[in-house]
């Protein structure tokens, strides 16, 4: 007999569908919960079969340590594990002071986890050297909307307004294949006889139900937006009422914009003028239109101003800050969106403060109990710190995150975690990055333990734990409690997710990101349908204190900047950009242009999902797409092994030919290790503003084997 299904969230992307789970004779099964808004019950391959990798069979059950007499990872106590992580960490602080100890998170861990895990590397180790991997998510968003609205969220609506609107330009997604579930946004679109425009160099699943489809050159999104919204001034198309009233800086960026006319653009992007004009008449016949974009424009040494540019695009057009109408970002990870909201990103504390503001410093310092000036400040982003291993970082606690798969330049960041003095990994699973560590602490996954997590609408979710964690498996709460506990801190970690969510709702009220009239109670309330931030509380009692009538008082805000923008005058900013060349253009020695992405059947850097047989029958390993004319041009055959190469490396997997990739243009996912991986051609430069990292363009040359 089956039990009642507990209400929970799927692990991966960031719609956190909804989903129940029940324990049964033939183990964990997934059921439907019709009734969440977002996925409405539906649900893709990944999500359907997420609790295989709950299996004692495929994920780690005992800590592991390297040996110093064989030099191999073996079992070992928790109570030696631990002892052995904090060992490290303490003699490196010793010898080396607090910023040789790094520490790199995950956008997949809980709202509670990353808030503890910033506490952590702040209060116990001292360090300001602690990012994460959503940095190469969505951060070139996350400053371009901080530029032009003074506020981050990934969708400053909910989803449900999508179909409602007249017209949706989706800028490098194909969620077709990396949020299906979504794709039903987009259909219901249509029905309503609104009209969608896809940009990506790919015709894609996603591209394929496009009125119009883009097609422009990697690395060109950036000019493609202007050269719209030249159209839009030209064509006498700017919603002057809206930009008085409502914006500041548009002189300056219109003439920005005009320095990119139709014929100049079509010869940058390789899109032809009638299609600019096409998607500049689509998008402005619509009563009401909306931008929403992807890693595709944002994965870029300029991706800030490259959604800065669709951002100005908005605003031109009044498609801001009104029912309908707006610029979004689809947040990859489960909890991209909450991972950086609550202090793992270099430069950020809980609430989404900044770290260099000496208010929010005395706040979340009277909050954690100690003094503000202890507090370091900010560190090193993603890729920096992963650069900067083995040299002034000496040892590095790392939770939830596989950068030898999804790190750009992937090759040099192996070598360079190779090169610690000490490495302490904790994972669900034995990754590629865990085989390296010194250390391998098992831990719980999504099922397994309680905690929130915020979608990519600022939808904060309870994911309610259903199962019972394997003997030998422990929480990364209790990682955490154990390492502050023989550094010297025996408060302060608790291991009760409940406990840290309400020390986090104090520390984030008042604060952009405001989570302080969020309980735990109240997410549990109906359908569990979720609170949307910011939700201050009237008057917000200690932890220990019921607080439901003050949890009531505030509704949540699923609709952003509907009366004014988050900036100090209320006004929404222009910023002035213009195109400018990728950080490596094609050329005679690397012709061909390497984008990279996902694919249905696996997620991220596929730690989990490759250990999933139905997922590994659909997707089983990397491949090379590439256009016919330019299979031809080098006698490529279907399914024959193809050598990338880039400047930082190389790349083998089988050839796909297919006439729905430009020809100028090779695309890989990036879910493998190995030969396979796509990450060893990438490109590490970095946004000047975000930091994001380049990894959606790249020269390269194809080599037969």
């Amino acid at each position: 007999m089956h039990t009642k299904a507990t209400p929970t969230h799927c692990p991966y992307c960031a719609l956190q569908c909804g989903m129940g789970l029940t324990s049964g004779p033939g183990g964990v099964e997934v059921v439907e919960r019709p009734e969440f808004p977002v996925n409405g019950g539906a649900l893709c391959g990944k999500g359907r079969t997420a609790p295989a990798v709950l299996s004692s069979r495929v994920r780690l059950t005992e800590p592991l340590i390297r040996s110093h007499a064989t030099g191999r990872l073996e079992p070992a106590t928790w109570e030696e594990a631990v002892d052995r992580v904090a060992d490290g960490l303490s003699r490196t602080r010793t010898e080396h002071g607090p910023d040789a100890c790094g520490v790199f998170g995950g956008g997949g861990l809980t709202n509670e986890k990353a808030y503890a895990l910033g506490k952590f590397a702040r209060v116990v180790l001292g360090t300001s050297q602690i990012d994460y991997n959503g940095r190469f998510c969505m951060s070139s968003a996350a400053a371009a909307g901080q530029r032009a609205f003074g506020l981050d969220r990934g969708l400053p609506f909910p989803l449900a307004d999508v179909p409602r609107t007249g017209c949706v330009i989706l800028v490098g997604s194909n969620l077709a294949e990396t949020m299906p579930p979504a794709l039903r946004y987009l259909t219901e679109l249509k029905a309503n006889g609104g009209k969608l425009i896809v940009v990506d160099p790919r015709r894609t699943r996603t591209a394929e139900q496009a009125d119009l489809h883009l097609a422009p050159r990697p690395g060109t999104d950036l000019a493609l937006a202007l050269g719209l919204l030249h159209l839009v001034v030209a064509e006498g198309r700017t919603d002057e009422a809206f930009i008085a009233e409502r914006t500041s800086g548009w002189e300056e960026a219109r003439a920005a914009a005009m320095a990119h006319w139709p014929e100049y653009v079509e010869r940058i992007s390789g899109v032809p003028v009638p299609q600019l004009r096409d998607a500049a008449e689509m998008f402005c016949a619509a009563g009401s239109a909306m931008v929403l974009t992807a890693r595709g424009p944002e994965q870029h040494s300029k991706g800030t101003d490259t959604v800065g540019a669709w951002i100005n695009l908005c605003l031109a057009t009044g498609n801001a800050g009104r029912p309908l109408a707006g610029y979004g970002c689809l947040t990859g990870q489960g909890n991209g969106q909450g991972g950086r909201e609550h202090g793992q990103k270099a430069d950020q504390l809980p609430g989404y403060r900044k770290l260099t503001d000496p208010a929010a410093r005395a706040h979340v310092a009277g909050v954690w109990g100690v003094d503000p000036d202890s507090l370091p400040g900010p560190g090193r982003s993603a890729y920096e710190l992963l650069d900067a291993l083995g040299g002034d970082i000496k040892s590095l606690l790392l939770m939830g995150s596989n950068p030898v798969v999804s790190a750009p330049r992937a090759a040099h960041v192996e070598e360079r975690l190779r090169s610690l003095d000490f490495l302490a990994v904790a994972d669900v699973v034995l990754s590629e990055t865990a085989q390296l560590a010194d250390v391998v602490l098992p831990v719980t996954q999504w099922a397994e333990e309680t905690g929130t997590v915020t979608n990519l609408e600022g939808r904060v979710l309870l994911r309610r734990q259903a199962v019972t964690a394997p003997d030998g498996v422990r929480s990364d709460l209790d990682v955490l409690h154990g390492l502050a506990a023989r550094l010297g801190h025996e408060k302060g970690f608790p291991t009760d997710p409940e406990k840290i969510f309400d020390e986090l709702r104090r520390a984030s009220a008042g604060g952009p990101a405001d989570y302080s009239g969020i309980s735990y109670a109240r997410l549990k309330e109906g359908n569990g349908e979720g609170v949307f931030w910011p939700c201050p509380a009237q008057d917000l009692a200690p932890a220990e204190e019921e607080e439901e009538e003050t949890d009531a008082a505030h509704p949540g805000t699923p609709r952003l900047f509907l009366d004014r923008f988050a900036t100090e005058d209320g006004l929404a900013r222009f910023v002035p950009v213009v195109h400018r060349a990728a950080a490596e253009e094609a050329d005679a020695e690397y012709p061909v242009l390497l984008t990279t992405g996902r694919v249905l059947a696996q997620y991220q850097s596929g730690a989990q999902t490759r250990r999933v047989d139905e997922l590994n029958s659909a997707a089983p390993g990397p491949f090379v797409e590439l256009h016919p004319r330019l299979a031809a041009r080098l006698r490529i055959a279907e399914g024959e092994p193809v050598t990338v190469v880039s400047r930082r490396g190389r790349a083998v997997a089988p050839a796909r030919i297919t006439g729905a990739i430009r020809s100028d243009t090779v695309f890989m996912p990036f879910h493998w290790p190995g030969e396979g991986r796509a990450n060893s051609l990438t490109h590490p430069a970095l946004d000047p503003v975000s930091r994001m990292p380049e990894f959606k363009v790249c020269a390269v040359r194809l080599e037969r084997e």
